[in-house]
């Protein structure tokens, strides 16, 4: 037990010479000796039979008014971080008896639950033989929401670490550090845009998929935005920062307050738009700069008030978090059969009166391609109804045009063989709205195809 107390008062020696620097390097080590010498004072009066007060109650009177808040919140820290001290010392407490004890193995009470209920051997051992994968196989959403569930419990908390340390590389070998909103790793994924061969991948699918990143990285910036404004509840703040929140005693608190609202809304909006609703009006955070600006606004402030150290915190994480998530958490690859969208354009040619599109020279093909891409009206006749295999293609092209342009990646065409089957494409995403530059990706799969892979990627 005695050992179990010494571990208690080494944690809490430990949080308490953590909050000393932190006054110190914030405030001064002189303040730091007035705030450990009322401490002193304070304990040493708790400790006497007939405790003398007047010395700390001259200690505090001598205090100026401005040092009055500082002081309170320093000793009102040091008792937040004694109880989390506590609480841990509980834990280990706690962990340190059931290790003493044989824990319970749950598949032996289990097996004896199952005899109890008349169960024979043979019956469970049987039933066993008979069990395999899931019933159902997981949709494409399902496997998007396991994608997301690696984000959230691994790559979210590794890529501040790695941008920390690639900073401080960086810094100690060049001398020049990477800025907070620059980011060399981005992440991409197929789940939910892959429809090559897969006809329960659809459009609604991958919208629904766009969306639910959306909602992902929403949901993890509101917690991120919580946890800090837990930790920013200093006053010093600059005149740019009091200019936007006003005179406030809590003001990175007060900013951070809005922003996490501004998520709150988005979110709803995003959950909305997963129930098939529109939003009546624009997100509040619809793009990473907004989502920027606020935590820039905070990190310039901590560093001109003399407190760099905790901007280099969890401050710098959320930030380096927006430069490589965004507010898609990742860019999606849509991947589509050449074929498909040939026949697209065959069902076209052949409305109008042009004969088949797949049966034309590669030369013919391009031409008409070209003419179509170069004309101001549009292709797709107004009363045309195509059959639903290509329908599907046009609202898969409808979906991308719409989409936010960094939340996706790469249209890749498998089964390419020739510059008609990149120009069919781009012809159908600016058909269906496209505004901003997509890559285009051609996949060629055969030997033929590799073998002219340089000859079309050049025409």
């Amino acid at each position: 037990m005695s050992d179990l107390h010494e571990d208690l008062r080494d944690d809490v020696r430990m949080l308490g010479e953590s909050l000393g620097r932190t006054i110190s390097s914030d405030l001064g080590p002189e303040f730091l000796e007035r705030v450990e010498y009322i401490r002193q004072l304070a304990k040493a009066g708790r400790n006497e039979e007939e405790p003398e007060h007047l010395q700390l109650l001259e200690a505090i009177g001598q205090l100026h008014e401005d040092e009055v808040l500082p002081i309170a919140r320093a000793f009102t820290q040091f008792l937040n971080l004694a109880n989390i001290a506590e609480e841990h010392h509980r834990v280990r407490r706690r962990l340190d008896n059931a290790s003493a004890q044989d824990a319970p193995d749950e598949f032996q009470d289990l097996l004896t639950h199952l005899r109890e209920q008349g169960i024979s051997a043979n019956q469970v051992v049987e039933t066993l033989k008979t069990l395999d994968i899931r019933k159902q196989r997981p949709t494409p959403v399902d496997e998007a929401k396991w994608g997301f569930a690696v984000l959230e419990n691994s790559l979210w908390s590794a890529v501040p670490r790695f941008l920390r340390r690639l900073d401080n590389e960086l810094r100690a070998s060049l001398g020049q550090g990477l800025p907070l909103d620059c980011c060399p790793v981005r992440f991409s994924s197929w789940m939910g845009g892959d429809r090559d061969g897969n006809p329960n991948v659809t459009a609604e699918v991958t919208k629904e998929v766009l969306l639910l990143a959306r909602w992902e990285a929403l949901d993890l910036y509101i917690r991120s935005v919580d946890e800090l404004r837990g930790e920013l509840s200093m006053f010093r703040a600059t005149a740019e920062m009091k200019a936007l929140v006003g005179e406030v005693d809590e003001p990175y608190r007060t900013l951070l307050g809005s922003l996490k609202h501004d998520l709150l809304i988005s979110r709803e909006g995003i959950e909305s738009q997963l129930d098939g609703f529109q939003p009546e009006a624009e997100l509040p955070i619809n793009t990473p700069e907004q989502l920027l600006a606020p935590l820039q606004l905070c990190h310039r402030s901590l560093i001109e008030s003399g407190m760099a150290s905790i901007a280099a915190g969890k401050l710098e994480d959320l930030i380096r978090r927006v430069a490589c998530f965004g507010l898609t958490m990742v860019r999606l690859d849509i991947r589509q059969n050449a074929d498909r969208h040939a026949a697209v354009l065959d069902e076209l040619t052949g409305f109008y009166g042009l004969g088949r599109y797949s049966q034309w020279s590669e030369a013919d093909k391009q031409a008409f391609l070209l003419r179509e891409l170069a004309s101001r009206r549009p292709l797709l006749p107004r009363h045309w109804q195509p059959t639903a295999e290509v329908q599907e293609v046009l609202d898969t092209c409808r979906v991308v045009a719409e989409a936010d342009p960094k939340a996706l990646g790469s249209y890749v065409i498998s089964m390419a063989s020739q510059p008609s089957d990149v120009l069919s494409v781009i012809l159908l995403l600016r058909e269906q709205g496209i505004r901003h530059n997509l890559r285009v990706v051609p996949l060629f799969e055969t030997l033929d195809d590799l073998d002219n892979a340089r000859a079309c990627i050049e025409a």
